[in-house]
């Protein structure tokens, strides 16, 4: 049985980096050999779940602007898997989920910026899904608690979003963590540990700096559709760090 994983994507720039993060995810690659993944993403939003199922290899998708040339010539030539496609929505519709599936739409960096580091060669199959970010956090919860199965199976469902993301915060020369992005982050940690999902669910009404670290909810999402995938007893913090000052680099197993 293999465990679910949240994980922060960080700007478009993270795959040409070398940090800590970035070893982090390369090693962590190595350690994780799935089957297949199921990947949601905070960079795919829609109001019904979709679920990628194309079978061919996804086109690139290059969400983003005013970046250096080199990221729009990165290619990740990963497959996808009509057969985990139709496991997940059989998955979701039996416990009440509407979704619906999508053979044409390819990978944005919400996935390839981290599988691209994981899997640099690219030989597992991806099934990459949307997310509603105006659900409430029960509801995100219940979606990975639905395909939590999927880990009796070694396909890996990964969320991929961030804790900390208000761009309008981001200092790009900065190599200090502001201390406010620190402190919410650690009571994140401190409930995911203990497994405190009402007070998660919660997190912006009780979290210090929540509506400054989370202006907008899409990139917290994943963190708890992994939350309701896992199948440890106890969820763990696998790495922490900082970039560009408010920039959140987590890791969680669940």
């Amino acid at each position: 049985m293999i465990s679910s994983i949240f994980l922060c994507h960080g700007g478009p720039t993270l795959v040409v980096e070398k940090n800590d993060y970035t070893d982090f995810l390369k090693d962590l690659g190595k350690k994780l050999t799935p089957e297949a993944i199921v990947i949601f993403t905070a960079h795919w939003e829609s109001e019904i779940t979709t679920i990628s199922s194309l079978n061919n290899t996804y086109d690139m998708i290059y969400d983003f602007y005013g970046f250096p040339k080199e990221l729009y010539s990165i290619r990740y030539p990963a497959k996808g898997s009509l057969e985990v496609a139709v496991k997940l929505q059989s998955m979701l519709r039996t416990n009440g989920i509407e979704s619906k599936l999508d053979e044409n739409r390819g990978l944005d960096h919400g996935a390839w910026d981290v599988l691209y580091l994981m899997y640099p060669k690219a030989d597992i199959p991806i099934v990459q899904v949307s997310i509603n970010p105006f659900f409430a956090m029960e509801k995100q919860y219940e979606i990975g608690r639905d395909i939590r199965d999927l880990g009796k199976e070694d396909i890996l469902v990964i969320g991929s979003g961030s804790t900390v993301h208000n761009l309008a915060t981001v200092n790009w020369n900065s190599e200090k963590a502001e201390g406010w992005a620190v402190e919410f982050d650690d009571w994140l940690i401190e409930k995911v540990e203990n497994n405190d999902k009402e007070t998660l669910f919660n997190y912006r009404q009780l979290a210090p700096y929540a509506k400054r670290a989370v202006p907008r909810e899409e990139h917290i999402v994943p963190m708890f559709i992994a939350m309701g995938s896992g199948n440890r007893d106890k969820p763990k913090l696998l790495h922490q760090s900082y970039a560009y000052g408010t920039l959140s680099y987590i890791c969680f197993e669940f």
